[in-house]
């Protein structure tokens, strides 16, 4: 029996959906993994990827992150840009 694929709402976005990202960077500029719900966010557009990082850049300040860089799909789009006060 085939099932149709699931709608949206019951399945994760896929990059083409969502293809705008953040690198995360220490200080060095190497990439920083963090977790929980600062991991592996995707947005839709680059207007929803900055009001994220603009909204919870201090947190991910405290998670070690001196830098972020906004990525569309595989293009970086601008960065590193210092996430210090």
């Amino acid at each position: 029996m085939n099932l149709p694929d699931q709608p949206p709402t019951f399945r994760q976005p896929t990059a083409a959906e969502r293809p705008w990202w953040w690198r995360l960077e220490d200080a060095s500029g190497a990439e920083v993994a963090v977790e929980g719900e600062l991991a592996d966010q995707r947005f839709a557009s680059q207007a929803d990827a900055e009001s994220w990082v603009g909204e919870i850049w201090a947190e991910l300040a405290a998670a070690g992150v001196a830098a972020v860089t906004l990525h569309e799909l595989d293009r970086r789009v601008y960065g590193p840009m210092s996430l210090s006060a």
